[in-house]
């Protein structure tokens, strides 16, 4: 069995071709998807954060929103970029948004991805201490954000505040209580995904990683899974670790899926920069005919080992669309792979 949910970049473009024209498009679109998604039987809706770019960037209102119109669906993130992150500001509207969705917040945070721009997260006020890296400026902003989720006081009281205080320590508020065990890591190599383990966070593994071995993607994730599972052993967490995968899948059921995506060419893997010296595979997607999607599919090892999928999908394609690229794999591939 495995909790089955959707990922939007939530990508527009005033293009006559896009159906997602403007930043609102995005927006009010990504809500109607994730309450459409609930409706299917989906388990999550999770978003993309990309600074400086016509994509969604500001998650908490969004997260909020949806979570104020749906009621049983996760809503995540996948992932927040934590060097542009003040940690405390953003516990708060976590905390919020959390609190408006009922406890249903699963945040994925992590070191984020090639920028836009260059050193974007300098514009927000942040840079990293002599001798660290941006890289370590993300960890060390997410260690906090995970410290003060913890909900425990810190702050000494003002002796004559404008309203009466609780005795002791103040902490931030509002506090979500368990929000601190819905925390993941998006994790592009082995070393990070056993740091995040350690820190008792879940792993969040994308269609790209650092590539480590030379081998496909789906064993590289497989075996990157297995030590996260084993490192959480060893650290003696309470709380059960969960894991995603994301990939994307389009099943073709009808002539409009066989027009957009329908293309023949064979899928696979492929091996690039996305730095300079930092080597990454990107995961090939799945597409076909459910029979043969199904083939393909059951040979992924690293899926085979999550407990949780995140179907990328193509949002400008529009709400109804994409609400059908969900139904099929529910439909039509799921139960035959025992994740239903």
């Amino acid at each position: 069995m495995k909790k089955i949910g959707f990922l939007s970049f939530g990508h527009w473009s005033p293009s006559p071709q896009s159906g997602t024209q403007t930043a609102a498009d995005a927006l009010l679109q990504s809500i109607d998807l994730a309450v459409a998604a609930e409706e299917l039987g989906a388990d999550g809706a999770y978003f993309r954060v990309h600074h400086f770019a016509r994509q969604l960037a500001s998650p908490f209102p969004l997260l909020a929103a949806a979570g104020a119109k749906t009621k049983k669906i996760e809503l995540g993130t996948a992932v927040i970029d934590m060097r542009y992150e003040n940690p405390l500001y953003m516990a708060e509207d976590a905390g919020a948004a959390d609190l408006i969705a009922g406890g249903r917040l699963q945040l994925g945070i992590s070191r984020g991805s090639p920028e836009q721009v260059t050193d974007g997260w300098r514009y927000f006020g942040f840079a990293p201490e002599e001798g660290k890296t941006d890289a370590d400026m993300a960890r060390q902003h997410a260690e906090v954000f995970l410290e003060v989720l913890k909900g425990k006081g810190f702050a000494q009281p003002n002796p004559r505040p404008m309203f009466p205080n609780p005795p002791g320590l103040l902490r931030l508020e509002p506090h979500s209580e368990g929000l601190r065990q819905r925390i993941w890591w998006g994790a592009a190599t082995d070393a990070t995904a056993v740091w995040a383990a350690k820190l008792g966070m879940h792993l969040q593994s994308s269609t790209l990683k650092f590539d480590e071995t030379g081998e496909p993607l789906s064993v590289q994730q497989a075996k990157q899974i297995r030590a996260y599972r084993a490192a959480w052993k060893e650290a003696g967490h309470a709380h059960e670790p969960r894991v995603s995968v994301s990939r994307s899948i389009f099943a073709l059921v009808n002539d409009q899926d066989r027009m957009y995506f329908g293309t023949g060419r064979p899928e696979q893997d492929q091996f690039g920069y996305i730095e300079p010296e930092v080597r990454a595979v990107f995961g090939r997607g799945y597409t076909g005919e459910p029979d043969k999607l199904i083939e393909a599919l059951r040979q992924d090892e690293a899926i085979a080992e999550a407990d949780t999928l995140l179907l990328t999908v193509p949002n400008q394609l529009g709400v109804d669309y994409n609400a059908h690229v969900i139904e099929s794999i529910l439909k039509h591939i799921a139960p035959a792979l025992g994740w239903r």
